[in-house]
C-alpha cells in the first residue's frame, strides 16, 4: 500500500504541474494588460505597474516566479486590490465555497442513495417511475438555470427564501438545492442500478433464506457492494460540486471564492487566477487521491499491491 501511495503522490505532483504549466500559458497569451484601462494616459505609471508585477520580464522569469510563488504559497498581492493579499482573498472566500460544497455534497449523497434503494425496492412502480423522472429532470437541467427559477418562483414571487450573502440557513436553502441537484440525481440512478444488481445475487437470497428482515439485507449485506460504484465517482461530483459553486455563489451574490475568481478574470487580475487555479487543483487532486484510497479500503477484492508488480 505504500508503494501504491507514493506512486499516487508523484502522479499528483506531475498533474499538479501540467495544470500550473498550462494556467501560465493561456493566461500570458492573452493579448493586452490588466492596466491597460486605467493608464493608456499615462505610460510611466504602467510601466512602472508592469515591473512592480514583473510583468515586464521575459515569459520564462516570469515562469520562473510563478512557480517560485506556487513552492512558497505566497501569491502576492491582488492587482485589482492591491491592498489585499491572494492569500488574504483565498482565506477569506476558500471557508464558505468549502461549506456551500460540503453540505451540498452532503445533501446530494444522503439523498440520492435513499432515491436509488427506494426505487429499487419498487422496481417497474409508480415510485420508481417518479424517483427516475425526477432524476433525469436533475441531470438535464444546468444549475444556473435550476437556481434562476428557484429564485424567481421561491424568493421573488412567493417570499418564502431569502437570496444573496450567506449569514443564515435560510439564505444555504436555495444555493445548495441547485448545486446538490445534479449530483444527487447521478448517484440515484447509478444507486438504483447497482442495487438491483446485488439483490439477485446468491449471497442475498441466502440472507433472504435465513429469515433476515428486510432493512437488515439492504443495509447490512446490500448496500455496502452497491455503493461501490458511487464512491469511484464521488472525487468527479466533488470537483464537479466545487468548480459549479463558482456560477452558483456569484448567482446568489455569495462571497466566497467564486466571486474572487470571476472578478479576477473580468480584471485580468493574474496573481488571483493563479492563486485561485492552483489552490482548487491542489484540493481536488488530494479529494480524488483519497476516494481513491477509500475505493480500496471498502472493497476487500482491489489489491494495492501485488507481488511481482502493482
Amino acid at each position: 500500500m505504500l508503494r501504491y501511495i507514493l506512486k499516487r503522490l508523484a502522479i499528483m505532483l506531475v498533474t499538479l504541474w501540467i495544470i500550473i504549466t498550462l494556467t501560465f500559458i493561456l493566461m500570458v497569451s492573452v493579448p493586452g494588460s490588466p492596466f491597460n484601462s486605467e493608464s493608456s494616459s499615462n505610460e510611466i505609471v504602467q510601466a512602472n505597474l508592469n515591473k512592480h508585477y514583473n510583468l515586464d520580464q521575459p515569459k520564462y522569469i516570469q515562469y520562473l516566479e510563478y512557480i517560485k510563488s506556487i513552492a512558497t504559497f505566497d501569491f502576492g498581492p491582488s492587482i485589482s486590490k492591491p491592498h489585499q493579499s491572494v492569500n488574504d482573498l483565498l482565506g477569506r472566500g476558500f471557508p464558505i465555497s468549502f461549506e456551500l460544497g460540503i453540505i451540498s455534497i452532503a445533501v446530494a449523497v444522503l439523498s440520492g442513495i435513499i432515491l436509488g434503494i427506494i426505487a429499487a425496492l419498487r422496481h417497474n412502480g409508480i415510485i420508481d417511475y417518479l424517483a427516475m423522472g425526477l432524476a433525469v429532470l436533475g441531470i438535464s437541467i444546468p444549475n444556473f438555470i435550476l437556481a434562476t427559477l428557484l429564485i424567481q418562483q421561491l424568493a421573488v414571487n412567493w417570499e418564502i427564501f431569502p437570496v444573496a450573502t450567506w449569514s443564515s440557513p435560510a439564505h444555504m436553502v436555495l444555493p445548495v438545492f441547485a448545486l446538490a441537484t445534479g449530483p444527487m440525481a447521478i448517484i440515484a440512478r447509478l444507486t438504483r442500478s447497482t442495487m438491483l444488481e446485488v439483490l439477485t445475487q446468491d449471497y442475498i437470497k441466502m440472507a433472504r433464506a435465513k429469515g433476515l428482515s428486510p432493512w437488515k439485507i439492504i443495509i447490512k449485506h446490500a448496500l455496502r457492494n452497491a455503493l461501490m460504484p458511487v464512491i469511484t465517482i464521488m472525487g468527479t461530483l466533488v470537483a464537479g460540486v466545487l468548480t459549479g459553486s463558482f456560477v452558483i455563489e456569484k448567482i446568489f451574490a455569495i462571497p466566497g471564492m467564486g466571486k474572487y475568481f470571476v472578478e479576477s478574470i473580468n480584471h485580468r487580475d493574474y496573481p488571483v487566477i493563479m492563486g485561485t487555479t492552483v489552490f482548487y487543483s491542489v484540493f481536488l487532486i488530494v479529494m480524488l487521491f483519497l476516494v481513491d484510497i477509500a475505493y480500496g479500503i471498502l472493497d476487500p477484492r482491489i489489491k494495492f499491491h501485488k507481488k511481482g508488480g502493482d
